[in-house]
C-alpha cells in the first residue's frame, strides 16, 4: 500500500506541474490525491501505526472496547484529526486575511496606489511598483497582491509588452516580499506554525536576502524597457456621489487592516494563541469600522464596488483548497514513513543544507513552490537545542538555517518559471505570458537574484552567529 499511496501522490504532483499544459485545475488534483491517499492509508493503517505510533496505539488498544475497529478509530481520532487541526488553522487564517483584503478593496482603499504609480518615467514607475508590491506582500498573501497590482498595471500602461516585463517584476517582488515575514506567504506561515522559527529571527535573517533577490532582477528588467512608458489615460470617477468615502476614511480602514495583520505575530507572542485568532480579531475591527463608515450606503442599500473583491476571492479560494490538498498529501506521506526515508537519503547523500535547498528551489520552479516547501518542511522535525551539539544537525533546531533556506529558495526559486508560483500563474492569465517567453527573458534575471540572495544569507547568518 505504501507504493500505491506514493504513486498516487506523485501522479498528482505531475498533473500539478503540467497544469499549464493539461488545463486541469491543480486545486482539484491536490484535493483528490490527498483524499485518495488517506482512504488508502485507512484501508491498511495497522501496519503504519504499529511502525510510527506503537506505544500510543498499544495504550489505545488497552483502553478500547471495540477491537475490530480499533485501528480505524485510532487513525481517525489520534492521527487524522491532529492534521486536520493544523490545516484548519491555516484555512481560517487565509480566510480572515482574504476577508480583510476584500473589505479594503470594496472601499477602494488601494485606489491611492494607482494615482501614486501613474508616472511616465520608467525608472520611477518600475521601482515604485516593485516597492509597493514588496511591502504589501509582506503582510498579504502573494496571489492577492499580484492580482491587485496587475489590475492596477492594466489601468495605467497601454503597451502589452511593457506590462509583461513590469508584471514579471511584480511576480518576483511579491514572492520575495512574502518570504521574509512569517505572515507574508503560506509556506512561511507553515514554518512558523510548526514552531521551526520565531517571527523576529525569521525576518532578521531573510529581509536582506529578499531585498537582494528583488533588486537585481528589477535592475535587469529596467534595461529591457524604454525610458518612458506608454501610459493610458486615467479614468475619473463622478465626485457627486456621497457614498464615496473620504480619503481619511479609506486611510483609516487601510491602517487598521494592514496594521492589524502586522500585529498578528505580536498577538501570538503575547497570548500564545494561534495566529488565525489574531487575524480574526483584526477582521472584526475592520468589519466594525466598515459598518460605521458605510452606514449611509447600507441604509440606502447602495451597492459597493465588488468586481475586484470577487476576483480576489475566487483566486484565493482556489489557493486555499490547493493548500488543503497539498497538506493532506504531505501528511499522509509523513504517516507512511516516506518523509523519514527522504530525510535519511538527504543526510546520507547530500548532507548539505545549501545544496538541498537549491535542489528544492529548482524543483519548485517546475512543480510549485507551495507543494515543494510544504514537503521540505515536513521532511525534518524541529530538533531541541540541547540535543544537538554542533555541525550539520544544528541546522534543524528552532531558527536553524534549514528552515530559512527552505522558505527563501522555495519562494525565490519558484520565480525561475511562471508555473512555479501562484503569482506566476496569475501573470500568465492576466497578460498572456507564456513559459517560453518568461524562460528566455526573465529566468536568468531571477536566477541571478536567487544566487545573490543565497550569498547574502550566508553572510548575514555568519554575522548574526
Amino acid at each position: 500500500m505504501t507504493i500505491a499511496i506514493v504513486v498516487v501522490i506523485l501522479l498528482g504532483y505531475l498533473f500539478i506541474a503540467t497544469e499549464h499544459v493539461t488545463h486541469v485545475n491543480k486545486a482539484l488534483v491536490a484535493i483528490l490525491c490527498g483524499t485518495v491517499g488517506w482512504v488508502l492509508f485507512m484501508c491498511t493503517g495497522t501496519s503504519f501505526i504499529n511502525a510510527m505510533h506503537a506505544e500510543e496505539y498499544q495504550a489505545f488498544l488497552d483502553a478500547s472496547q471495540n477491537t475490530i475497529l480499533s485501528s480505524k478509530m485510532f487513525i481517525s481520532e489520534h492521527i487524522f484529526l491532529r492534521y486536520v487541526g493544523q490545516v484548519g488553522e491555516l484555512v481560517l487564517y487565509l480566510l480572515a486575511t482574504m476577508s480583510i483584503v476584500e473589505v479594503l478593496t470594496n472601499n477602494e482603499c488601494f485606489s491611492f496606489i494607482e494615482k501614486w504609480l501613474r508616472r511616465r518615467n520608467t525608472a520611477q514607475m518600475l521601482w515604485l511598483t516593485v516597492l509597493v508590491t514588496f511591502l504589501l506582500s509582506a503582510c498579504i498573501d502573494n496571489l492577492t497582491v499580484t492580482v491587485l497590482m496587475l489590475m492596477i498595471l492594466r489601468k495605467i500602461i497601454r503597451n502589452a509588452k511593457q506590462r509583461m516585463y513590469i508584471g514579471s517584476a511584480i511576480v518576483i517582488a511579491a514572492s520575495c516580499g512574502g518570504c521574509w515575514t512569517v505572515i507574508g506567504d503560506v509556506t512561511s506561515l507553515m514554518v512558523w506554525g510548526k514552531g521551526a522559527v520565531t517571527a523576529t529571527n525569521f525576518s532578521a535573517a531573510l529581509v536582506l536576502p529578499s531585498i537582494v533577490a528583488t533588486v537585481i532582477p528589477t535592475l535587469l528588467i529596467q534595461r529591457k524597457l524604454p525610458e518612458y512608458l506608454d501610459l493610458d489615460r486615467p479614468a475619473y470617477s463622478f465626485r457627486g456621489d456621497d457614498s464615496i468615502l473620504a480619503w481619511w476614511q479609506k486611510l483609516l480602514l487601510f491602517f487598521f487592516g494592514i496594521g492589524g495583520l502586522w500585529f498578528v505575530p505580536s498577538f501570538h507572542r503575547i497570548t500564545l494563541l494561534p495566529p488565525f485568532l489574531g487575524a480574526l480579531c483584526c477582521l472584526g475591527v475592520v468589519w466594525v469600522l466598515n459598518e460605521i463608515i458605510n452606514v449611509n450606503r447600507i441604509r440606502t442599500e447602495q451597492p459597493q464596488s465588488i468586481s475586484l473583491g470577487r476576483k480576489l476571492q475566487y483566486e484565493v479560494l482556489q489557493v486555499i483548497m490547493y493548500c488543503v490538498g497539498v497538506c493532506l498529501c504531505v501528511d499522509v506521506l509523513t504517516e507512511i514513513g516516506a518523509m523519514r526515508a527522504v530525510a535519511g537519503w538527504l543526510d546520507d547523500n547530500i548532507h548539505n543544507i545549501y545544496l538541498a535547498s537549491a535542489f528544492m528551489g529548482f524543483m519548485s520552479s517546475v512543480l510549485d513552490n507551495i507543494a515543494l516547501v510544504m514537503a521540505g518542511i515536513n521532511i525534518y522535525s524541529v530538533l531541541p537545542l540541547d540535543a544537538v551539539q554542533s555541525g550539520y544537525m544544528e541546522s534543524f533546531v528552532q531558527n536553524g538555517q534549514y528552515w530559512h533556506l527552505i522558505a527563501l529558495s522555495g519562494n525565490v526559486g519558484g520565480c525561475l518559471l511562471p508555473i512555479g508560483s501562484v503569482a506566476g500563474f496569475a501573470l500568465m492569465r492576466a497578460e498572456g505570458v507564456t513559459v517560453w517567453w518568461y524562460l528566455r527573458r526573465i529566468t536568468l534575471f531571477a536566477f541571478m537574484g536567487w544566487v545573490a540572495s543565497l550569498g547574502t544569507y550566508f553572510l548575514v547568518d555568519h554575522f548574526l552567529r
